[in-house]
Parts: C-alpha cells; sequence; structure tokens
C-alpha cells in the first residue's frame, strides 16, 4: 500500500464557520464546525482513495479535542432548542427508578446478588448470610464522583474466602483486577494493570486465570493488539512475576485467548482465536504431574467449548459439522474430534447451554422465542420448562451441588422477572417482579415474517400500544445489528417503554449476520454477503411502510457498533426511505477498521481491503464513510459515540460526521453526539444513559415534526 500525505488544504484548526443553512421548518440555523480537510492517499489494488479527515483518527492530539468539543457545542446547543427534551428526561428517570435485581448466586457461605435502588449509575453487589439481611458487599458507585468507573467481572476463589473483581475506568476496555479479602472485604495486595478481554478463573484458592495483551505503544484507546496471552496470578506475589501461560510463543500468537477452569479444578481449559468466531480448544490436567498442554481442536473451523466434566468425562457444545450447535462428550485422554459421541444432537433451532444442579439446561431459538429442555449428564430428556409467556428466558446455571436454581423471564413489553426453580420436579415460583410504572397489559407484540430482496423470510417482531391507528403517521424505531452470530431476542427496555408511551412503534427484525438460526444464517451476512444484511433491513423498513405501520416522514433506523455500521450504510443506500438516522458507536470506516485496536479480528464477519481487490472493491462499495455523496438529502442524523471507545474507536463517527456536514443537501441537521469519559457503551452510569435517550428520542420526534410529545402524560412530566 502506497501512503502519501497532501498539504492540509484549509488551516489546520477546526473552527467555526457559519455555513447558515436554515431549518426553515424549525426556524433553526445551524452553524457547523469546519472540519479541516489534510488528505491522505492510499492506493489499494491500483485505485486510489483519498481520506480527508485521517487526523480525526489522532485521539491524543489537541486538535482533535478542539474538534470534539466545537461538534458538541453544535450538537447540544441544538438540542437545547427541542421543546420537550426535559419532559422526556424526567419520564425516563421516573420510569427508570424501580428497583432491579439480578439472579442470586452462592459463594463459600453467602448468596451474593447485584441490585440497583433505582437511578443508581452502577449495579450494587450485595450478601446474605443464611436468613441475616443482606449487606453491601461492592458498591461501584463509590469507585469514582461521577459513576464512570465500573465494576466488571467479579470471581470467588473455591472456598468463597478471596474475591477478584474487575473494573473499568471512562468505559475502557481495559480493565485492572483488585484482590479482596470476602470476609473483611479489605484489598489484598496491588492491582493488577492493564488487562483486556480477560475473565477470572480461579484455581483452588491459590490464584487465578487472565488474559492481556501487551500494552500499546502509542495510543492505548486505538492502537493495534493482536497477541493475547494467558497469565496466572498466583496469590501474594506481585503481578510481574504471573506466569504466560500461552499466547507468548510465534506459534501460539492469537488475537483472543481465554482461559477457564473447572468447576472441579481438574481441567484447565484454554481457547484461541484469531477472529470474534471460530476457535482452537486446548486443555490440560491440573492434577497429573506431567500436564502437558493436550490440543482438541486444531483449527478455527467451529466455535466449540468445554462445558462440564464428570471425572475424565468431557462435555462440549460445538457448531463443528453442527451448524445450530449440539452437545458431545469424548474421554480426556482422547479427546480430538473422531472419538466425540452425541449427547444432545444438533435440532432445526439454536441451541444454547447451561448447567446447574446436576443438569443440562438446553434453550432454544424458535424463530428468536425461547423454548428451554432439562437433560441429566446420560442425555436423557427429564422435561420441557414451560415458560411465565412468550419471550426470552435466561439463567438455570448454577454449581453442581446447587438445590435450587434461578431463571429470568422477558419480552418487549414485559420487564424481566426472576424465578426460583426446583431442578427435581419442574416446578418454581417467582423470586422477584419489577415494580415498574408501566401498564404491560396496554401494549401488544406482534412477529411477522416478510420477503427480502433475493427472497429470504425474515422475522420481526413489532410492538406497540394496542389500538394504535395504522394510518402511516406513527413515529417508528426501526432497530437492528446483524452480525458476528449475535440473536436479537424480545426483552423489555425503559427506555422503549417510554418511546412506546408516546404512541411510538418499535420493530426489531432478525437479520442475515445473526444467529437467530444458526451458523448459516450468520454465514449469510458476512464478507461478500455482508449486502443482505443492509437489504434484509431496508426490506423491514419497506414492510413497516407499505402496512402502514409508519411511512419515511415518521421512519428512524437505529443501531450500534455493528448496527452502527447497518444504519450507515442504509442511509447512505436509501436516503429517502427515513427522516431520521441514529448510528451509535458504529463501525463506519470499512477500509480502515482493521487497523485498530483488535479490530482485525472482526475480519471473519467483514473481510478487510486487504484480502483481494474483490473485497477491497465489495467494501468500498458499502462503506459508509465513503459513500457519502455531494449533493443528496441524506436523513436528519444523530451520530453518537463515546471519546474513551477503545472497541469501535470514534474516529469511524467523526469521519463520518465530517463527511455528512460537509456533503449534506437540505436542511435536515447531520450532527454528532460525543459523551466524553465514555466507551462502547458497558458499564456507562444510569444518569448518562437517560440524558442520552432523552436526545436520541427528543431529536427523532423533534425532526418528525413533532412541537409538542405526541402523548404528553399530564400528571407525570413537567416542562
Amino acid at each position: 500500500m502506497k501512503n502519501k500525505l497532501i498539504l492540509p488544504i484549509l488551516m489546520a484548526s477546526a473552527i467555526l464557520v457559519s455555513c447558515k443553512e436554515e431549518m426553515k421548518q424549525r426556524n433553526i440555523e445551524m452553524t457547523y464546525p469546519e472540519t479541516v480537510k489534510k488528505p491522505v492517499i492510499d492506493t489499494l489494488f491500483g485505485t486510489e482513495v483519498v481520506d480527508n479527515y485521517r487526523w480525526l483518527e489522532d485521539d491524543r492530539s489537541k486538535e482533535t479535542e478542539d474538534w470534539v468539543k466545537a461538534e458538541n457545542a453544535v450538537t447540544f446547543d441544538y438540542l437545547s432548542k427541542i421543546p420537550y427534551r426535559e419532559q422526556l428526561k424526567s419520564r425516563l428517570s421516573e420510569l427508570w427508578n424501580y428497583e432491579k435485581v439480578g439472579r442470586p448466586f452462592k459463594e463459600g457461605d453467602y448468596t451474593y446478588f447485584y441490585k440497583n435502588n433505582g437511578l443508581q449509575n452502577q449495579y450494587v453487589v450485595y450478601r446474605k448470610k443464611g436468613d441475616s439481611d443482606a449487606e453491601v458487599f461492592l458498591d461501584p458507585n463509590t469507585f469514582s464522583e461521577d459513576g464512570t468507573t465500573s465494576l466488571g467481572s467479579l470471581s470467588f476463589s473455591e472456598d468463597g474466602k478471596t474475591a477478584a473483581y474487575a473494573i473499568s475506568e471512562g468505559g475502557s476496555d481495559w480493565r485492572k483486577i483488585i484482590v479482596m479479602d470476602a470476609e473483611s472485604k479489605l484489598i489484598k495486595e496491588d492491582t493488577l494493570v492493564d488487562v483486556k478481554f480477560s475473565g477470572i478463573s480461579w484455581y483452588k484458592n491459590e490464584g487465578f486465570y487472565y488474559s492481556s495483551y501487551d500494552k500499546p505503544k502509542g495510543s492505548e484507546l486505538s492502537a493495534k493488539t493482536d497477541q493475547h496471552k494467558l497469565y496466572y496470578h498466583k496469590l501474594g506475589t506481585s503481578q510481574k512475576e504471573d506466569a504466560v501461560i500461552f499466547g507468548a510463543k510465534a506459534s501460539e500468537k492469537h488475537r483472543y485467548v481465554g482461559g477457564y477452569v473447572t468447576e472441579d479444578n481438574k481441567y484447565l481449559v484454554i481457547t484461541a482465536s484469531v477472529s470474534t468466531s471460530g476457535n482452537k480448544l486446548f486443555i490440560k490436567d491440573l492434577e497429573a504431574k506431567n500436564n502437558k498442554l493436550v490440543t482438541v481442536l486444531d483449527h478455527v473451523k467451529s466455535d466449540t467449548y468445554v462445558t462440564k466434566n464428570k471425572g475424565s468425562k468431557l462435555y462440549l457444545v460445538t457448531n463443528l459439522d453442527a451448524p445450530n450447535k449440539k452437545v458431545v462428550t469424548v474421554d480426556f485422554k482422547n479427546p480430538t474430534q473422531e472419538n466425540w459421541k452425541d449427547l444432545i444432537p444438533e435440532t432445526e433451532n439454536v441451541l444454547s447451554l447451561s448447567s446447574g444442579a446436576g443438569y443440562f439446561f438446553a434453550e432454544y431459538m424458535v424463530d428468536a422465542v425461547s423454548k428451554v429442555l432439562q437433560y441429566d449428564f446420560e442425555g436423557k430428556l427429564i422435561r420441557e420448562v414451560k415458560l411465565p409467556g412468550v419471550g426470552s428466558s435466561g439463567g438455570f446455571g448454577g454449581k453442581t451441588d446447587a438445590k435450587e436454581l434461578y431463571f429470568s423471564f422477558t419480552n418487549y413489553s414485559t420487564p424481566g422477572s426472576l424465578y426460583k426453580f426446583n431442578p427435581k420436579d419442574g416446578t418454581y415460583e417467582t423470586y422477584w417482579k419489577p415494580a415498574v410504572d408501566f401498564n404491560s397489559d396496554a401494549y401488544t407484540s406482534k412477529q411477522v415474517f416478510y420477503t427480502s430482496k433475493d427472497g429470504t423470510k425474515v422475522p420481526m417482531i413489532i410492538t406497540h400500544k394496542k389500538g394504535v391507528e395504522l394510518n402511516g403517521k406513527n413515529p417508528t424505531i426501526l432497530y437492528g445489528y446483524g452480525g458476528f452470530n449475535i440473536s436479537l431476542t424480545p426483552s423489555f427496555s425503559i427506555a422503549n417503554a417510554v418511546w412506546m408511551e408516546q404512541g411510538g412503534v418499535y420493530a426489531v427484525p432478525n437479520l442475515r449476520g445473526g444467529g437467530e438460526y444458526g451458523k448459516k444464517w450468520h454465514i449469510a451476512g458476512t464478507q461478500l454477503r455482508k449486502q443482505n444484511v443492509f437489504d434484509d433491513f431496508i426490506a423491514a423498513a419497506e414492510y413497516l411502510i407499505e402496512n402502514k405501520y409508519t411511512s419515511s416522514d415518521y421512519l428512524a433506523i437505529r443501531g450500534g457498533s455493528n448496527g452502527g455500521l447497518l444504519v450507515g450504510a442504509t442511509m447512505t443506500q436509501r436516503p429517502e426511505l427515513m427522516k431520521v438516522a441514529l448510528p451509535a458507536v458504529g463501525v463506519l470506516d470499512m477500509l480502515r477498521y482493521h487497523t485498530f485496536t483488535a479490530g482485525a479480528g472482526w475480519a471473519y464477519d467483514y473481510g478487510t481491503a486487504n484480502d483481494s481487490k474483490e473485497m477491497f472493491d465489495y467494501l468500498k462499495g458499502y462503506s459508509p464513510v465513503h459513500n457519502v455523496k455531494e449533493g443528496v438529502k441524506y436523513p436528519a442524523t444523530m451520530v453518537t459515540t463515546g471519546d474513551h471507545d477503545d472497541r469501535v474507536v470514534p474516529a469511524h463517527s467523526f469521519k463520518f460526521a465530517a463527511e455528512l456536514q460537509a456533503k449534506q443537501t437540505g436542511s435536515n441537521p447531520t450532527l454528532i453526539r460525543i459523551e466524553t469519559n465514555a466507551g462502547h457503551g458497558a458499564g456507562t452510569p444510569v444518569a448518562k444513559t437517560i440524558e442520552q435517550y432523552s436526545d436520541i428520542f427528543g431529536f427523532t420526534l423533534f425532526n418528525m415534526g413533532f412541537d409538542q410529545l405526541p402523548n404528553p402524560p399530564k400528571s407525570k412530566i413537567k416542562s
């Protein structure tokens, strides 16, 4: 690749200049920051690609910092003129303010659970012993004054007397691990630093395994990381003494490496991947004197892991030659594929497995809706667990000796509740039900199947108030993802409840690229088939319009991360189809995404511009940053990102917003809202989340022409 820098066309600072573009229908005069063009030309496969805004990739420069401030000033000035922005914030706060409780889990003599009293920025970890009152064990709200330091993983030693927990500062994927005496809650030793994409897996009471990269040179937010290593930390020693278990050798170089110990402390399982799909699998007998690493799979053609063991008998979940996944057994002494025996065979529906109390619980997605079957360890079907309704379940996991298990249930109009399950007789009772100021009975969800461009049938769940008139004028959010084998299943969202209170329609299609119908469905939306995902999304929008749920003047499209790419590609391909576009933390520069942090690991889904001319041309053909055109009227757009996002670096959003502002025709605003001291989304304080949604919904309704809220509650929302 050739790379040459052309001298800046304009001054090197981002200064405010008036473009005097008037939103006539709103009487708001837009003044965008002038984003300086400093063209960099890359030549790939004989084609020159001009990148005018590469300088925005430097997240440490004063110039980028000034640009962020200037863009936020314009955005928040615009948002301040939306008359009902504070009303939305008030209603979101009201509805959010209810107690939320997580599934209990037992460690040592205590039962632990997560709880949020309502508007706490972070969930608090509580514990109780026997029938005693619950006490606070860890309160992440005390980690920082502004609530931006969050709790990641929490793991306990075998006896439950020592805890190790990870924290994230400012939303970063880089974590610190703190070791604490669980009884006294006193810190035991020095904090481990520079840990990334890692679990915490204990070996007995002696120490734990974790994963990380060497600290990159340059920006820790955007510099490339591609050699992951598994470490073992022995209690009482310093981090610099931690042994590298896997990943240091050239032959062991992988982008993602994970390690975990089986419940009986007998085996260490190691997974190694070069991308987000497919892994090699290794296992080590921790009790043997000559405990060499044994290879189970030496290729990355499947997603396979050890879920359980009973002595030397291993239970594996795999999609190798089984796109919808199955459970197999094999003996540790001869663990390779030719010795595998099916325990729970593959079905036509996608399997997710959990175990607890000596049973397996196979959750199947049947058109994105949960069905749960209970098996014993010999593969005998015990029963189907009859769920409380049609929706999504989760849980059923626990230790082998557990006497009771817990599961959750939710759908788009039903807030998540917890149930205590008796694994012996299959009965369950309500353990906790939220007291939410939302009448679920007033709403309805309907699953439809529509036809995509190539004839593929795609499911979509549409949720709204009962009695909504299908007149084409309902404000509608079409939300999608479509990638990385991730499934969108029905779940309740406080924010979406507020949207539907306003008469809004909320629609979620299960696009190709996701995992709703197994590996084949995933593959159908990857690399040179990625356009299928955008076509599925476009067809969903057309279905909603044709069936009078909405019209182009009242349709907003929304998605985050890979879903941000979905929105960016859709709005540049069909700008007339929607009124509002809301790409969040999106992968938007498809020619350079693989050069940042762990982005190269996404190549399984996307391919890279360096792979071949065909792949380069294909990516360039839909890359949102490269497909914003002069003279096109794009929908009202609010790009959202976090300045500390080190997964999908904010430069993607910066460059896309700059292109839109430079080329937009007409009066639709093209803004970028940059959350400061925030990352990709995990651990975002509740206060910031409420502010984000009030701005997103306010911007959406405002640009659909609403001068006041469609359905303002008379007594609960104050101006």
